[in-house]
């Protein structure tokens, strides 16, 4: 049964008590559950559940016992894996349980990679000797300075029944209202996207946007997270507090917004974790400090030859988000005008692949208008979900189902001859050394490299392209290595979402001292075959191009002629010749889009498939043959009819 609602709340928490043998792990159970101390208890109680009202935040808690014996240990790994919080115990009347956490338990809860708040519990807290006094906090600090994942400690009697219930309610507030996403315990400060999501909810709350909230903008916060509104001598003692405690934390405006993550902090470190979790529940975020699914209304593809792009609407806020930051109106974004932007984000989301050095920046490693949307565009097709929510963190006030937009699928494209689509998805297929990289360099205007470094991984970048008449698209490559294109062409829907695909080989190949480039020639026919027939297979036929690279160091005649033979056989372009250093490749990009703006045509056809076409127009002109066939039997079949019985009723 799922702990979590469709909308990301959740309904239950799995609670799972460990610990050594006789520390009183039933006995605290079953006392929980009974509010009674039981007489006698089995040796492992089946799974006891709390109702959803037996704590404030009205979520049931589900408690699981365990043995700590050998036999069990498949039983306990596969229950701790499955557990939102862990109870370890010890007996207060043997302290060797209690050095077993550290030397047993709490290691192997890492070793077995248990993710889960962990809350340690002294049972038998009636059976302690007095005349051996333990300050609880002295002993377990240095252990929880080691272990960061134990939320708390407690004492407890199930004889006594002395804070019982409250050992399982730490448990489901770990659960319920987690520590570690908001603050940094060694540091004692809040934790980076703890801050990120409080500053977006600052910003949201202070609309007249004087970088203060004022006391009718606190109090409708107030009401929107917790439903009543505050009194004015609470505003002015909550102003005091922040007055006394940080500098800066209020001004004559208002509250600011180091006064407003202080009261956060302070919130925290008074164990007051479900005031600050009620407030990033209510604008829309989950337990990793990330908006909700639910309020992310992501279009849906119904096919996967459909994509996903933005929408003009966003398009002109995202440019109008550009000339904002770009403070010193040089059309370009310095790395902190950009980081500005994301300020309100989880994070910078394209310092890390495949988003990094993705798109164009000028030789000062700033970022153009034409990168800035080349991105956006980028993580709109490989991921719409984030996308959005970068868009509603940075500010975007729209209506969020307008900032998206699906296409029409390619094969409804082929039909019609036309497409719709601004954004196009390249492959770049090629051997080794054949100038894959080079290609994706020159499109995002890095200069020419000869020292050779091989791409293992599938790398992407983007950029706008001008077309004859003043139209821009975007176009997106998509660089595969050659050894990951098996994998690739293993999946039957891979060619789904590619516009156009583009097979790069050396030129050179048929100098005779140059055998590599023999080779480079042969795989990439071979490539291109493979592609074909998978298009073939599929029904997701893609428009090729066939790229000569390296023309301008002189390559024999016979390798163009040979390439162009090639492509005729397979219904395609005549090869695009393409110098080493890729100074012309301005016009190869726009070969590229233009081919993806064609989608009927230039899409190779192999033998084989030539065979299933000529097939089916026969069994077709057959079937159409048949029904004529039929059709006029039938109707001399009919008039026949009819004339006898016209004769016999004149009869």
């Amino acid at each position: 049964m799922p702990s979590r609602s469709a909308a990301g709340v959740r309904t239950g928490v799995r609670v799972v008590v460990a610990g050594d043998r006789g520390t009183g792990k039933s006995s605290l159970i079953s006392a929980a559950a009974s509010d009674a101390f039981p007489e006698y208890v089995p040796a492992v109680l089946p799974p006891t559940r709390l109702p959803s009202d037996f704590y404030p935040d009205g979520v049931p808690v589900t408690i699981v016992d365990t043995s700590s014996s050998m036999e069990s240990r498949v039983k306990l790994i596969d229950e701790l894996k499955r557990a939102d919080a862990v109870v370890l115990t010890y007996a207060c009347d043997q302290p060797m349980t209690l050095s077993r956490l550290s030397s047993f338990w709490l290691p192997e809860l890492r070793k077995l990679e248990i993710k889960a708040p962990v809350i340690v519990v002294g049972c038998k807290l009636d059976l302690r000797d007095e005349r051996q006094p333990m300050n609880l906090e002295q002993v377990m600090a240095p252990i929880m300075q080691q272990f960061r994942e134990i939320e708390t400690c407690i004492e407890c009697s199930s004889a006594t029944l002395i804070q019982v219930p409250d050992v399982f309610y730490y448990a489901q507030k770990a659960v319920l209202h987690p520590t570690a996403p908001l603050f940094d315990q060694e540091k004692q400060t809040l934790k980076p996207r703890c801050i990120r999501a409080l500053k977006r909810i600052f910003m949201l709350c202070d609309h007249d946007m004087d970088g203060a909230l004022s006391d009718a903008e606190l109090n409708e916060f107030q009401v929107k997270c917790f439903n009543a509104p505050l009194q004015p001598a609470e505003i002015v003692g909550v102003k005091r507090v922040v007055q006394e405690r940080i500098r800066g934390g209020v001004s004559d405006l208002g509250l600011t917004l180091e006064g407003f993550l202080f009261l956060h902090a302070l919130f925290i470190e008074k164990g007051r974790l479900e005031t600050t979790w009620a407030v990033l529940r209510k604008f829309g975020y989950n337990d990793e400090l990330k908006l909700r699914d639910d309020i992310l209304p992501v279009p849906t593809k119904h096919a996967p030859d459909q994509t996903v792009e933005l929408t003009n609407e966003a398009i002109d806020f995202l440019c109008g988000i550009f000339r904002l930051y770009d403070s010193d109106n040089d059309g370009s974004l310095q790395p902190s005008e950009f980081d500005d932007i994301f300020v309100t984000a989880p994070e910078s989301p394209w310092t890390v692949d495949p988003y990094v050095d993705a798109a164009e920046r000028t030789p000062q490693g700033n970022l153009t208008i034409n990168g800035f949307l080349s991105e956006w565009a980028l993580m709109t097709t490989l991921d719409p979900s984030y996308c959005l929510a970068n868009l509603i963190c940075i500010g975007y006030g729209g209506d969020p189902t307008s900032a998206l937009r699906v296409t029409r699928r390619r094969s409804v494209d082929r039909k019609k001859k036309q497409t719709e689509k601004n954004v196009f998805h390249c492959f770049v297929f090629g051997p080794k050394k054949s100038g894959k990289s080079a290609l994706l360099n020159s499109f995002t205007g890095r200069p020419f490299s000869s020292n050779y470094t091989p791409t293992n991984d599938v790398r992407y970048v983007a950029n706008a392209v001008e077309q004859i008449g003043g139209s821009q698209k975007t176009l997106i490559l998509q660089e595969i290595p050659e050894d990951g294109v098996k994998k690739l062409l293993s999946n039957k829907e891979c060619l789904a979402a590619c516009d156009v695909a583009v097979f790069l080989y050396d030129s050179l190949w048929c100098i005779p001292i140059a055998s590599s480039d023999e080779y480079s020639w042969k795989r990439s026919r071979e490539l291109l075959l493979d592609v074909a027939r998978r298009g073939e297979e599929s029904g997701y036929g893609v428009p090729c191009l066939l790229i000569a690279a390296k023309d301008d160091l002189d390559p024999f005649p016979m390798s163009l002629q040979n390439s162009a033979r090639v492509t005729q056989q397979l219904g395609m372009e005549a090869p695009i010749p393409v110098g080493v250093k890729l100074r012309d490749s301005k016009s190869v990009f726009s070969r590229i889009v233009s081919a993806a703006e064609h989608p009927h045509l230039s899409i190779p056809e192999t033998e084989k498939g030539k065979k299933r076409k000529r097939y089916r127009r026969l069994v077709n002109s057959s079937l159409m043959f048949v029904s004529v066939t039929v059709g006029a039997a039938v109707a001399v079949v009919g008039l026949a009819a009819y004339r006898a019985y016209a004769a016999r009723k004149n009869t």
